[in-house]
């Protein structure tokens, strides 16, 4: 019964405590180093990281993008299945727009003069046959090229296959020439328009510059570092930027990423906003972990004949895609977000005296004398009780 009203006279206590700041000098050189240490700390931590680096007086917005490319070069190739024959933009950029992309046909397998017939499938498990009964007719193998008649017929003199309903002759699973065909396409150059807007402040630019004209167009070729104001590129050299080489990356086909980065302090004169370009190679060519490299796909021209034959060219294309993506973040004052960091930086000044504090009372010799220094308890009755008399 004594400690349930210990308890409670102890709660009633301290839920009648009132606590008041009290100022405590304290000299002592380690003491003081470390408190004006730990502030120009935080200082500079607001003034030059936050305020400086980050800016962060600034109210921020994010880039808002839209991209067309255009592509141009001639290429020349010399083959046994189409001859000597001349590749320009229609035949080699497929398709011939995309939205912030273009593709570029750097090599092919060439199937020609396919027609709707009858033909032996390609060797395969599922295809490969000794007699009739081990073909289904109405079969469609989705690994396959057509639909199976049901007859096993002589592929070559020491294989048979089942017979198939397709455009033959069927495509042969070889490896794309080396080197590529349309070696020519590491000339070709794109134009890049980029036109860029921040809605939050009503501003737009675009990377073809105010200073840019029709006749600067028509000679420069973007570099890095002689020429960083034209949109226009070589293939090569975004390649090249990215630390690959042209010629072996055509083979197979890739994809390449060209970035845009628009960072804009909109505080400063509206031509100090300008893109700054990077590329980098963004399929993977691990050669030790790289199921099905490269990039291809198939696509055919189609014709007919004098004899209204329908007759079609298959091609299995190789390329290089090239992914424009535009990045970027425009900053402009705004009293708000400085207020707010201001007031944190204060907030975290308040931090020195805690951790004064927890040193003094922690690992100073006369750690207890502070302690008593610190923390007075005054009761309230005793001074009406001496004010009283």
């Amino acid at each position: 019964m004594t400690l349930d009203k210990g308890c409670c006279a102890s709660i009633c206590q301290s839920f009648f405590e009132y606590a008041t700041p009290k100022i405590l000098v304290i000299r002592s050189k380690r003491v003081g180093t470390v408190n004006r240490l730990i502030q120009a700390v935080i200082i500079a931590y607001v003034i030059g990281y936050v305020c400086v680096l980050k800016r962060g007086y600034q109210d921020t917005d994010s880039v808002i993008s839209s991209v067309t490319t255009k592509v141009k070069g001639v290429a020349l190739t010399n083959t046994s299945d189409l001859g000597l024959r001349v590749w320009d933009v229609a035949d080699y950029i497929i398709p011939p727009q995309e939205e912030s992309s273009f593709f570029v046909l750097t090599n092919m397998i060439i199937t020609a003069n396919q027609t709707q017939s009858r033909c032996p499938e390609v060797p395969g498990p599922n295809s490969n046959c000794s007699s009739d009964r081990d073909c289904t007719p109405g079969l469609k193998d989705v690994r396959g090229n057509g639909v199976q008649t049901g007859n096993c017929v002589n592929y070559s003199d020491s294989v048979k296959t089942c017979e198939v309903l397709a455009w033959c002759p069927l495509e042969v699973n070889v490896d794309p020439p080396v080197p590529p065909m349309l070696a020519d396409a590491e000339n070709f150059t794109v134009l890049i328009k980029n036109n860029i807007r921040y809605p939050k402040f009503n501003f737009n630019k675009r990377n073809i510059l105010p200073h840019i004209n029709k006749t600067y167009l028509t000679h420069c070729i973007f570099n890095a570092t002689t020429d960083p104001d034209c949109p226009i590129f070589s293939l090569k050299y975004i390649v090249s930027a990215a630390q690959e080489d042209f010629q072996t990356m055509a083979v197979m086909g890739g994809v390449m990423g060209i970035q845009i980065r628009w960072d804009c302090d909109l505080d400063m004169p509206a031509s100090w906003c300008k893109p700054r370009y990077t590329f980098r190679r963004l399929d993977n060519k691990d050669p030790e972990n790289n199921v099905a490299p490269g990039y291809n796909f198939r696509f055919a021209k189609f014709y007919r004949t004098a004899d209204d034959v329908e007759v079609r060219t298959l091609i299995k294309g190789f390329g290089i895609r090239f992914d424009v993506m535009v990045f970027g973040k425009a900053g402009k004052f705004s009293i708000v977000p400085m207020l707010l960091n201001i007031g944190a930086g204060l907030a975290l000044l308040g931090l020195v005296t805690v951790v004064c504090d927890w040193v003094v009372l922690t690992f100073m010799k006369k750690r207890h004398q502070y302690k008593e220094e610190k923390f007075s308890y005054v009761d309230d009755y005793g001074l009406l009780s001496e004010t009283a008399e």
